[in-house]
């Protein structure tokens, strides 16, 4: 599976943008999926996270309210809207897909797939 994340930028504290993870491969759909965040000099943190269906979600307490993760399978595309963002948010985003289906959709350590990341850079 190839992971390819795109839609970061440079944005005011406030602002908002689209992240998108294109996957290759025909089981897209069974995979739980992952976004995780990395700031200079601090490890990588759990973001969000959805199922194979997309009928569940979890956010970080971080961004719960201003992040929506969702996904579109006949796509292959997991996307991230991230809203009302913060310099705090500054980080490179990874996409990250699970094809075992673990329960601890937070640990890094779950995912068995990573895209290169897309750099957020929110100025204040």
């Amino acid at each position: 599976v190839q992971l390819v994340e795109s839609g970061g930028g440079l944005v005011q504290a406030g602002g908002f943008l689209g992240l998108s993870c294109a996957a290759s491969g025909r089981t897209f759909s069974n995979y739980n999926m992952g976004w995780f965040r990395q700031a200079p000099a601090k490890e990588r943190e759990f973001v969000a996270a959805i199922n194979w269906s997309g009928g569940r979600t979890y956010y970080a307490d971080s961004v719960k309210g201003r992040f929506t993760i969702s996904r579109d399978n006949a796509k292959n595309t997991v996307y991230l809207q991230v809203n009302d963002l913060k310099p705090e948010d500054t980080a490179v985003y990874y996409c990250a897909a699970d094809p075992g289906g673990s329960r601890w959709y937070a640990l890094a350590s779950s995912y068995d797939y990573w895209g290169q990341g897309t750099q957020v850079t929110v100025s204040s």
